[in-house]
């Protein structure tokens, strides 16, 4: 049966082999990269919470909406700019090894040196060659110009839509004009908005650096960003007592050290200016990311609901809901690592056909991501019970806290699992059916929010997204386990 392909050679789960080497490389920097900016947001929820709960819970209102409206344009974007930039990449190495074999059989064996090329000498009786010097050319990925133009359009689109859309934004979460949160919660989503269009433009590019397996460029410009973003809060907020403003100054600020350092590597790498506006592909860009694009809506309005029904429980309810959701998604991301890893390398297996290779990877990434979440839940249950005060002195919002940390630690296992099943369907360019099914999983998961909520409180809220995450991961069992779609191989 196909699912057995999950559970295929995994007493080599922890080995030295070489898929283990070429998965650790790219999801070790991208797991750091992506853990980095949560951890971010945790700094600055700690800073933010020493200035009072009013201010914590309406910057985790701002931070929700600004984070959920990010998401309808990041992960189609950075999801599809992966696969397609591996896609080309791979179909770019096996032209250049065709022609390199074509010219060998003609007779002529250039030196193993990416720096020379073989040229004609003109004006001679007979064609002849000679070596000549050249510096490595930059590479033409046309899907990597396109994701700049689009990353740079919605990035403008969103930050205009959450300045003038603030206040009644805010409203459907649940602050309303005689809410205390409003003014600062206005305040900071405001001025975070303006650096949205750096946040589109670096997540475009992280997904071109992911295509090349290259997880490294990215972690050293989030590392960069979010060190600039840790040093600037206890300014702007203590020192020049700017509060939430401050801490959303220090945010833009590092958002845009990230996007310049990311174009002034990948400026090197890649030629961004394609032969013709037809190489750019835009029918096929467009179509996938509209399948993304009802994914990602589905998916986010579960975690959007979830934080208004929260916000409507009151301000205690709110901040604990808030710092409950970081550490949820600053431990779950990590296994998005993973599943960078396997997008990119099963991307390039398809592209070659190499389906031995795309059978072993999605067996190895799905064993390691279950193993992680389960490293996972031990660490989080050592530290989140200690850790609360961390975030918050408010006795009753610890109280609160407490309520969710099960939901958090029980979680890890399957959250893990679900972020790369997602990887895995993106590599295998199935983004129909992934847009297909978690447009139904979400559709039972918020009629599970809106029933729970209004029974259970905090509580039924969290075991509600606990029925969203074992969905998402059953959803990518089914794919899998019954061979179809471009998993047919299996059967086979």
């Amino acid at each position: 049966m196909p699912l057995r392909v999950l559970f295929s050679d995994a007493r080599n789960i922890f080995s030295k082999d070489e898929l283990n080497q070429e998965i650790t490389t790219i999801a070790l920097p991208a797991a750091l990269a992506l853990a980095a900016d949560p951890i971010a947001s945790l700094i600055d929820t700690a800073f933010i919470g020493h200035i009072g709960p009013v201010e914590l819970a309406a910057v985790g209102v701002a931070i929700a909406v600004f984070n959920q409206v990010s998401k309808i344009a990041i992960f189609p974007l950075v999801s599809i700019t992966t696969s397609f930039v591996a896609e080309e990449d791979a179909s770019g190495s096996l032209s250049n090894k065709v022609e390199e074999i074509e010219i060998i059989q003609r007779g002529f064996t250039p030196e193993d040196d990416e720096h020379d090329e073989l040229v004609p000498i003109l004006g001679t009786s007979n064609e002849t060659w000679k070596m000549e010097n050249r510096e490595p050319k930059r590479r033409h990925i046309p899907s990597a110009s396109l994701a700049l133009l689009i990353g740079a359009f919605l990035g403008l689109a969103q930050a205009l839509f959450l300045i003038f859309a603030a206040k009644p934004i805010l409203d459907y979460m649940g602050i309303n004009s005689d809410s205390p949160m409003l003014h600062p919660a206005r305040q900071y989503l405001t001025v975070r908005s303006l650096g949205a269009p750096a946040v589109l433009l670096s997540l475009a590019m992280q997904g071109v650096f992911r295509g090349f397996k290259d997880t490294k460029t990215p972690l050293y410009a989030t590392v960069v960003g979010d060190l600039v973003n840790v040093i600037l809060d206890p300014i702007f907020i203590y020192v020049l007592r700017m509060g939430v403003t401050g801490a959303a100054i220090a945010h833009v600020v590092s958002q845009y050290l990230m996007s310049l350092i990311l174009l002034w590597k990948l400026m090197g790498e890649v030629d961004l200016l394609p032969p013709s506006i037809t190489h750019l592909q835009f029918g096929r860009f467009l179509k996938n990311g509209f399948l993304l694009l009802l994914r990602v809506i589905a998916a986010t309005f579960c975690v959007t609901l979830s934080a208004s029904l929260a916000s409507r429980l009151g301000t205690t309810s709110m901040a604990a809901f808030q710092i409950c959701l970081q550490v949820w998604l600053a431990t779950s991301l990590l296994a998005d690592g993973l599943a960078v890893a396997g997008q990119a390398i099963l991307a390039s297996a398809f592209a070659r056909k190499d389906f031995v290779k795309a059978k072993s990877t999605v067996a190895r990434v799905l064993q390691l991501g279950l193993a992680l979440g389960l490293i996972l839940s031990v660490i989080v249950a050592s530290v989140l019970h200690f850790a609360s005060k961390l975030f918050t002195e408010d006795v009753n919002v610890i109280q609160m806290i407490s309520l969710g940390i099960p939901f958090v630690i029980g979680t890890q296992p399957i959250n893990s699992v679900a972020f790369v099943f997602d990887g895995v369907n993106y590599g295998a360019s199935d983004f129909s059916y992934s847009a297909y099914s978690m447009i139904l999983v979400s559709s039972v998961s918020i009629l599970c929010l809106i029933l729970l909520a209004s029974s259970y409180g905090f509580v039924g809220i969290w075991l509600a997204l606990s029925i969203f995450m074992t969905l998402r991961a059953l959803a990518g069992f089914w794919r899998i386990g019954t061979g179809t779609g471009p998993w047919s191989f299996l059967r086979e």
